[in-house]
């Protein structure tokens, strides 16, 4: 369990921080940048709770949650090492991914189909949620740039692949069902 009770440590004054196996990297290294834009996301999640009430309020609670296990995971590098560590870390796993999709299908059962791109916005909710899938999404790149050059769990950038989709439906759902979903004009303004 995480005890924190001293909030400032002065060990990263210098422009690095540590890493959940303890390693010293550089703040912009790629897993840092991968992780702390999990927490954006989570932080951004936490706006659109303040919109959210009910069903919603609690998939989103369980999001929250899952997103701190995902940067748990992200933050731990040395995959190789989990089978033989002595506390194995954290890491997200695929029935994670599996109930993100089933809630997509759920929601995504009662909406008509697109025939047009939504632009971000409709209720307050709707509009935080689009927030929440954009920076899922820059999460996402970012996860995946750094598979490029370290090992990442695969489930955790399945994770961020579906909660861009789930944000999407959820602000759809938001926005009565989609009937109030805002939609692209192409060449409106011309």
């Amino acid at each position: 369990m995480v005890v924190l009770n001293k909030i400032y440590t002065r060990t990263g004054d210098g422009g690095d921080t540590a890493l959940g196996n303890g390693e010293r990297v550089a703040k912009h290294s790629a897993r840092v940048n991968a992780y702390g834009t999990v927490d954006e996301c989570n932080a951004t999640l936490g706006l659109a709770r303040l919109h959210a009430e009910g069903e919603i309020d609690e998939r989103l609670a369980a999001i929250q949650n899952d997103l701190f296990d995902l940067g748990a995971d992200l933050c731990r590098p040395d995959m190789d090492k989990d089978a033989t560590a002595e506390y194995p870390p954290l890491r997200m796993v695929p029935s994670q991914v599996e109930r993100l999709e089933a809630e997509i299908d759920a929601m995504n059962a009662d909406l008509r189909p697109l025939r047009s791109f939504i632009l971000p916005g409709g209720s307050p909710l709707a509009a935080h949620l689009h927030l929440c899938r954009t920076v899922s999404r820059r999460a996402e790149r970012l996860a995946v740039e750094l598979s490029t050059v370290e090992a990442v769990n695969p489930a955790a950038i399945k994770y961020l692949n579906r909660l861009s989709d789930w944000f999407f439906v959820a602000a759809r759902v938001a926005n009565e069902n989609g009937t109030a979903d805002v939609l692209w004009v192409p060449g409106a303004n011309r």
